[in-house]
């Protein structure tokens, strides 16, 4: 089946018949690209500005495709919507230009392809949806560290394996979630940084015939380099790949926060109370309070991993060049980016409102939980520390056949474990003391702490670096 209708296309020339409606259907990508609108339209003045210095087209025609281009914008400013002809954003765009600014709109395609164009576009927006993922990850951190200095100096059991292991500052554990958020905004720069490098003026694949000056259009578009082949610029997705790990890696984070605030917020640890802004209750259950915010977000980090394995598979069997599947990039590019920064909000709005039960965290101690600080007790009057770790799993056992805490062995039980146990012994099974001991940078002693907490202060004071043109 075929159309008759007219549309506006930026190809046809050699065709004699419409499109399929078929055809159209699938090819038509302005529900997605649509937002790209204001990116296009400022590399279209960018383009206009170097096609006049080059003489292609004189400064009368420039200022009237440029006047054409801002009637363009306020139209789309104003809620303009597509047309059902209009194939994606940038036919769209060169339609209301030929309406705005009539037959000379024709020449601002000169020298220039959707193949560079759409990716210069796609790599305007993706430097600013860092700027923006970055900012809403400090808010997120800013809570965190709230968090923190709200529980400094409440103790709690640290875990490995699901298993109670070592007690250490509440503050932390809090900040263990703070770090890996502070990595994804480094990467998150530096993907920035890879994205700003200019594809426009690679034309379709071999690079534009006029003589444009793309350093021009660098510095208009604030970009930080040129694309060296112009090949490799109209295929390149690979910063739409790095965004993509970003995120999903960054979904991952989020996810283990949610999954230990979850559990800490079970009746069976009671760490944690959540608030009632971020929560939902049961249409059955009226005592239930659910931590859907937090779920959500755990389950963010599959979504955010499939767009990014959906990319690689696509990409991997892509011939060098353009191909339209590269248009299904920023399907999984807008999808995993709104998403985050959906979840983000949500995450810090879930943290924020969370109170935690300090005697409840605290209770949860044990002395069984000092064992590594009666080894190194051993360790400290020259024995080894096999030997002492030995011994200590002996007093383990002792308390296990008993049903009781290293606390309530009798002085008889150590020294029985190992001869140096001196009475001093008890003093070691103190969660306090065990923490002040551990007193090395990236430690949970106080002073330690306290420093993390500074050195989190200052990481969250800059911004993410990007040219932003």
């Amino acid at each position: 089946m075929t159309e008759e209708r007219q549309s506006h296309k930026l190809w046809g020339g050699r065709f004699s018949v419409p499109s399929a409606v078929a055809l159209d259907a699938l090819n038509r990508s302005i529900g997605t690209d649509f937002r790209l609108w204001p990116y296009d339209l400022r590399l279209s003045k960018a383009w206009a500005v170097a096609l006049s210095q080059a003489g292609i087209i004189n400064i009368d025609e420039r200022q009237l495709i440029e006047t054409g281009l801002d009637k363009v914008a306020a139209r789309l400013a104003a809620g303009t919507t597509p047309e059902q002809a209009d194939e994606d954003v940038h036919t769209m765009i060169d339609r209301m230009l030929h309406e705005e600014a009539g037959d000379i709109a024709s020449k601002l395609h000169t020298g220039r392809s959707r193949n560079d164009q759409v990716s210069t576009a796609t790599r305007l927006w993706t430097i600013e949806a860092c700027g923006e993922l970055d900012l809403s990850i400090r808010v997120l951190q800013q809570v965190m560290i709230d968090q923190a200095l709200a529980v400094e100096h409440v103790l709690m059991p640290s875990y490995t394996h699901m298993q109670r292991a070592q007690p250490v500052s509440a503050a932390h554990w809090m900040l263990s979630h703070f770090w890996p958020l502070e990595r994804d905004r480094a990467r998150l720069a530096v993907v920035a940084r890879n994205t700003a490098m200019l594809p426009l003026g690679s034309g379709a694949i071999a690079g534009s015939a006029y003589p444009v000056s793309r350093a021009l259009l660098q510095e208009n578009l604030g970009f930080t380099s040129l694309s060296q082949n112009s090949i490799d610029a109209v295929g390149d997705r690979d910063f739409v790949a790095e965004i993509l790990f970003c995120v999903a890696l960054l979904g991952v984070h989020l996810s283990r926060l949610a999954e230990d605030l979850i559990m800490y917020g079970s009746s069976e640890f009671g760490f944690v109370r959540f608030g009632e802004a971020f929560t939902t209750g049961s249409s059955m259950m009226p005592q239930k309070r659910n931590p859907d915010a937090l779920e959500l977000a755990r389950a963010s980090g599959a979504r955010t991993l499939g767009d990014l394995t959906a990319l690689l598979a696509t990409l991997k069997g892509l011939p060098s060049g353009y191909n339209k599947d590269l248009q299904d990039d920023k399907r999984a590019l807008f999808g995993a980016v709104d998403l985050m920064l959906l979840v983000l909000p949500a995450v810090a709005g879930s943290l924020g409102e969370i109170s935690f039960d300090k005697d409840r965290m605290q209770s949860a101690l044990s002395s069984t939980m000092m064992a590594t600080d009666l080894a190194d007790y051993l360790v400290g009057k020259g024995v080894s520390f096999r030997e002492a770790h030995e011994a200590v799993g002996s007093l383990i056992r002792e308390g296990e056949r008993n049903d009781c805490e290293l606390n309530d062995l009798g002085g008889d039980a150590f020294s029985t474990a190992h001869p140096l146990f001196g009475d001093d012994v008890i003093d070691w099974l103190d969660p306090a003391q065990s923490v002040s001991r551990r007193g090395l940078p990236g430690g949970t002693a106080p002073a330690a702490v306290r420093s993390q907490i500074e050195a989190a202060l200052l990481a969250i004071q800059s911004a993410l670096g990007v040219s932003r043109g």
